[in-house]
């Protein structure tokens, strides 16, 4: 190397994105810049590769567009219109601001926070602690994956499941409600290796996906028939005499109720309901209940409807019944999250002492729309007058979103959004505050696809005037005038009060990651995270969709079409749209619609669509695909508002009822009726003389 040569240095570091894969990551740097960046190839989930998305992390952090200094707003809400302000005038306002509303009531004041990182310092850490410290409204954070996890809960004892690594031994996969090649990469290399060995591969999925394709069968239901299509391979499965009785006998509580209930689902009931041949529901079944090991992945597409909750358990206890949990290879995953109860002490990260035995109301994240339209009243409390938004982007990604949009366009709602970009929340904010991106941080990750812990280690100094989540809360507790000792800890100070024994920090710096120490087939004897340690079929049934043609006939002629919104392939929920290389290979919103569909409404590929139903209207481009199953169009989300035709996407259309557990919002339980748009504007053109 010549003397000129700037050396290059290897950061350690971790996908911070809402994926299962929680990928290990290389970075290599030099002069501040980034080289390149790959996964790494010791860590077995990431196995050396990362997705077009994240490889192409470095584009986010250098973008021409990324906010890099606080700013404050100059315009109307929702213009976009701001200037630049100094951190000093930023945070004296904002906690002026706050200060004079918890004055008031502090339940006025709401926080806003998802997955945007999913790291547990840039997440819920120093946020927490400030927000506990103010006794502000909590947040029950339920848009993504609440139902499923209650579902999970309620028949496990706990976010549980197999090992990531062994489907690659599994003989027989039935991938359920997942575009795995989309959404879950890593999982579906290993369902290669186990399809090149000789496994056959089932998807069950509304929509033929790319991961369709390669499967050797696809079950195209109707949306929020999951249950119905569980109990009948329940019934096949007595009937067939596929069970392994001494697990149940052992290992199961609540079957004998299940048991009469399955039965009254044969494949001729449920192939009515699902929408489907009922000699491929016994197909199924017989595949199941004769393959050893079997395994489900099953994702969280499935959940989002009515009987999203009831759906999981149903699915969950399949492998109970098949005693596939006795093999390494065989069970099921849809959530490893509360395996790490092992290795994080969440209550040092979060401090709900700080509470000091305040009980603050919950609101819910989903009916944002709502919440943020309410007046003060009794059961209610007071009128929301603050939120603060990290990590998240509700005016996209939130249902019912005219709703959501009216909510933070209020005057005297005061909000204050901690963001890289200018995102259809930002533009309604009244100060912008930029934050650091994941190479320019320290943050500690789980995940919830596989069961390894991992440290991400910055790798970048902060661009432009960005401070991390960390940073900016720290800063305005001072502000705030809170002076416990908790708001002086460093990152660094509170990831290793996080992490419990077992799990030293200094063996994440060194490697990265660390596995927990589990057994590898956990449930091979039981031993279920239930207060009776096992598996509680006890009230599991099958719930309809709030809107279908069964459950919603009136309706249902006036909005014959099911929608879902699974996200586009190169965006992951609204992260990434501003990428202008991977928006490039979207293209544009679209709406699938199958043939038949499409020629009974006069509609052709790539003309211009309005779709609407009483809450709302959204007009994209149509794409007629057999992608889409006859009765079922998909809008491929979640595009930002400002790239939609109308400045709107396809949460115009989805609503704010809630699933049967868990308290989540139902996205696929969604009828609509779809017309070209060129009838619909020759429909609404006044008449002339």
């Amino acid at each position: 190397m010549s003397s000129t040569a700037i050396a290059e240095r290897v950061v350690r570091g971790a996908c911070p994105h809402d994926c299962p894969d929680t990928c290990a990551m290389r970075v290599t740097v030099a002069d501040d810049r980034v080289i390149r960046i790959q996964g790494d190839p010791d860590h077995p989930p990431t196995h050396g590769a990362l997705c077009t998305k994240v490889s192409r992390y470095a584009e986010r952090v250098e973008h021409p567009e990324r906010v890099l200094h606080p700013m404050k707003r100059v315009g109307p809400k929702g213009s976009g219109q701001f200037e630049r302000v100094s951190w000093d005038e930023a945070l004296s306002d904002i906690a002026q601001r706050l200060q004079a509303i918890a004055a008031r009531d502090p339940q006025a004041i709401l926080p806003y926070s998802y997955a945007g990182t999913m790291g547990l310092l840039q997440g819920e850490s120093m946020a927490a602690r400030f927000f506990h410290k103010l006794g502000a409204s909590l947040l029950d954070r339920t848009i993504c994956a609440s139902a499923g996890a209650a579902g999970l809960q309620a028949t496990y004892g706990g976010k549980l499941g197999m090992h990531l690594e062994h489907f690659a031994g599994s003989r027989l996969i039935v991938i359920w409600g997942s575009n795995s090649i989309a959404s879950n990469l890593h999982f579906w290399t290993f369902a290669q290796q186990a399809k090149r060995a000789g496994a056959k591969l089932w998807c069950i999925d509304p929509r033929r996906s790319e991961t369709a394709d390669k499967c050797h069968r696809h079950l195209a239901l109707k949306p929020g028939t999951d249950g119905a299509l569980a109990l009948s391979l329940m019934h096949e499965l007595i009937t067939h005499g596929w069970l392994d009785a001494a697990y149940i006998d052992q290992h199961v509580e609540g079957w004998p109720e299940l048991r009469e209930r399955a039965l009254q689902w044969p494949p001729e009931r449920a192939a009515q309901v699902c929408g489907v041949a009922a000699e491929d529901i016994r197909e199924l079944a017989r595949d199941y209940g004769s393959t050893q090991p079997a395994a489900i992945r099953l994702n969280y597409g499935m959940q989002r409807v009515r009987g999203g909750g009831n759906a999981v358990r149903l699915v969950a206890l399949l492998p109970c019944l098949t005693g596939a949990w006795r093999h390494p290879s065989g069970g099921m995953l849809l959530s490893a999250s509360s395996w790490f109860v092992r290795a994080i002490d969440h209550a040092a990260l979060q401090r709900p002492d700080l509470l000091a035995g305040r009980r603050p109301r919950t609101l819910n994240m989903s009916t944002i729309g709502d919440e943020l339209l309410r007046e003060a009243g009794p059961g209610f409390g007071p009128k929301v007058e603050a939120v603060v938004v990290y990590n998240s982007n509700p005016v996209a990604v939130a249902p019912e979103s005219r709703k959501v949009v009216q909510g933070f366009a209020r005057e005297d709602l005061f909000t204050v959004v901690l963001e890289h970009f200018m995102t259809d929340t930002a533009d309604h904010a009244d100060y912008v505050l930029p934050a650091t991106t994941q190479l320019e941080h320290l943050d500690l990750h789980t995940s919830y696809g596989h069961t390894y812990v991992l440290l991400n280690q910055p790798s970048l100094t902060p661009r432009g005037e960005a401070r991390s989540n960390t940073d900016i809360f720290r800063a305005l507790a001072a502000r705030m005038g809170f002076d416990e000792p908790c708001f002086a800890d460093s990152d660094e100070a509170m990831a290793r009060q996080a992490l419990k024994p077992g799990i030293r920090f200094e063996a994440l710096q060194q490697h990265g990651w660390q596995k927990l120490p589990l057994p590898e087939a956990p449930f091979a004897e039981g031993g279920f995270h239930t207060p009776s340690g096992k598996a509680d079929a006890r009230g599991a049934d099958f719930v309809p969709n709030y809107e279908s043609a069964d459950s919603a006939p009136a309706l249902a002629q006036t909005y014959p079409l099911a929608m879902i919104s699974p996200p586009a392939r190169h965006f992951l929920n609204s992260t990434f749209v501003n990428v202008k290389s991977l928006r490039s290979i979207e293209g544009e919103p679209l709406l699938e619609i199958h043939p038949d569909d499409a020629r009974l409404r006069g509609i052709t590929g790539g003309q211009l669509v309005r779709v609407f139903n009483g809450r709302g209207s959204y007009r994209c481009k149509a794409e007629v695909s057999t992608r889409a199953r006859p009765g079922v169009v998909v809008g491929l989300g979640i595009w930002w508002r400002k790239f939609g035709v109308d400045g709107t996407n396809v949460n115009e259309l989805t609503g704010q009822q809630l699933t049967d557990l868990g308290r989540a919002p139902t996205f696929y339980d969604c009828l609509v009726q779809v017309e070209a748009a060129e009838a619909a504007a020759t429909a609404s053109a006044p008449a002339t003389a």
